[in-house]
């Protein structure tokens, strides 16, 4: 986090015509949060970097995009816009991933140093409404949409296992072809089927249109994600919202659009798997809870915790074709199972990860699940990478992958720019990139 912004000041400080910095709220431990602008046109472009705390990747994308913004006036004065990029919506979640950023990036460092903030910690959420927002993330965003009014605005989200694709407040017909193109191109697998957006409309393969928010219950929430939220709060400015969603781990069968041989022999697998593993998990949380002290540490590692295994016993029975309310599952290709899978998995891993925390951070093991949470933890890791022939994409393709889907989004939304040539080496040969020089 420090050094994105000291990056973003250096960047400010060689082109102080071009290039403004300021800070635009403060963090729950009083972090500032930074918003870089460039440009100086009337129409606004507003993207934000890490929403979520275990995906670090937009802080290098919008650093790439800054760099375009300056290099194509195409981007500024040729669309008379102004770039304003949010550098961390959550600067202390991210903190709280250091343990992985630096590397080696392998699935059991990532998932043992993993941390996501409960539901309800989330700044993009808005469960009770906009009026009543508590986090002081949250309204530093709220306060910046209003003022800012933009024409297009993106969040940039990273996926742990799996592959890339864009979620819409608005349609934004041929970004599908683009998408496309870019994943190509960088060798980023399209996740044609993804968890998230079992239950929305699809615009196009890898794109999917949010749904309006309503009222749900926590569970709900949790998993559908159609609460009121911060992508559709500037809606009414006529805003068009994109969620561009870049892998870390990629997994080539995410893009096998075709019918799977035996659906419902898959679902109940992948029902009962999530099932056992999340008993596995409670009764382990039932051991160490009574050792855990009531520290506001141990509270934050908790409430992850405790949202996990509270959705999955109804997920469990959404995804079973034998416990499914009748006509809710819509129909499933490989690549839907495929992610349904890598969810499930998701779920249980990033639980125990979080468990494991708890007993590492107490420097003592008082309940003895140390060691069953490392097989559970190893398990799970070599499942994904044996099973799903899960691989790491290096950052530098993350990141210019993630950047050409804004880019496109952006000239779709309405800009009369040209189509942008990044002029860029075939990304798909280099080397990695350590994601914290990244």
């Amino acid at each position: 986090m420090d050094e994105l912004a000291a990056r973003a000041a250096a960047l400010a400080a060689r082109r102080p015509r071009d290039v403004r910095l300021r800070r635009v709220g403060l963090s729950r431990a009083g972090t500032p949060m930074w918003l870089l602008s460039i440009g100086h046109g009337s129409r606004q472009a507003l993207v934000v970097a890490g929403p979520h705390a275990n995906e670090p990747v937009g802080g290098a994308t919008v650093l790439r995009l800054a760099e375009r913004a300056l290099a194509d006036p195409r981007l500024t004065e040729g669309a008379d816009a102004t770039w304003n990029l949010l550098l961390c919506l959550d600067p202390d979640g991210l903190r709280r991933n250091e343990g992985w950023l630096s590397g080696p990036y392998s699935l059991g460092r990532y998932f043992r140093h993993f941390f996501r903030p409960g539901f309800l910690e989330q700044p993009e959420w808005l469960p009770d409404g906009a009026a009543a927002a508590a986090l002081p993330e949250t309204r530093a965003l709220l306060e910046l949409q209003d003022e800012l009014k933009p024409f297009f605005h993106c969040s940039l989200h990273g996926v742990d296992v799996g592959g890339g694709f864009v979620e819409l407040t608005r349609d934004l017909p041929g970004l599908d072809r683009r998408l496309a193109h870019a994943a190509t191109r960088l060798g980023i697998p399209r996740e044609l089927g993804p968890y998230d957006t079992l239950y929305w409309p699809r615009l196009g393969p890898a794109v999917y249109r949010i749904p309006p928010p309503h009222p749900r219950d926590l569970a709900a929430a949790i998993t559908e994600a159609a609460v009121e939220s911060t992508w559709y709060h500037p809606h009414r400015h006529g805003t068009v919202t994109a969620v561009v969603e870049a892998p870390m781990w990629g997994v080539a069968a995410v893009e096998d659009d075709s019918p799977p041989a035996d659906r419902d022999a898959v679902l109940r697998a992948v029902s009962d798997a999530l099932r056992r593993d999340g008993r596995s998990l409670e009764r382990i949380l039932t051991r160490l809870r009574p050792h855990l002290a009531g520290a506001p540490e141990t509270a934050r590692l908790l409430a992850p915790v405790d949202d996990y295994l509270l959705v999955c016993p109804g997920l469990a029975d959404a995804w079973d074709p034998d416990t499914a309310a009748p006509g809710r599952l819509p129909p499933l290709s490989t690549a839907h199972l495929t992610a349904l899978r890598i969810a499930g998995r998701r779920i249980a891993v990033r639980t125990a990860g979080l468990l494991h925390q708890l007993v590492t951070g107490a420097g003592h093991d008082p309940a003895g699940v140390l060691p069953e949470l490392d097989a559970l933890i190893d398990g799970w890791c070599a499942a994904y990478e044996d099973e799903c022939q899960a691989r790491w994409i290096p950052v530098a393709r993350q990141a210019e992958y993630q950047a050409r889907v804004v880019l496109a989004a952006f000239e779709l939304a309405g800009l009369r720019a040209a189509p942008v040539r990044s002029g860029e080496p075939d990304w798909g040969t280099q080397a990695p990139v350590p994601m914290h020089r990244e």
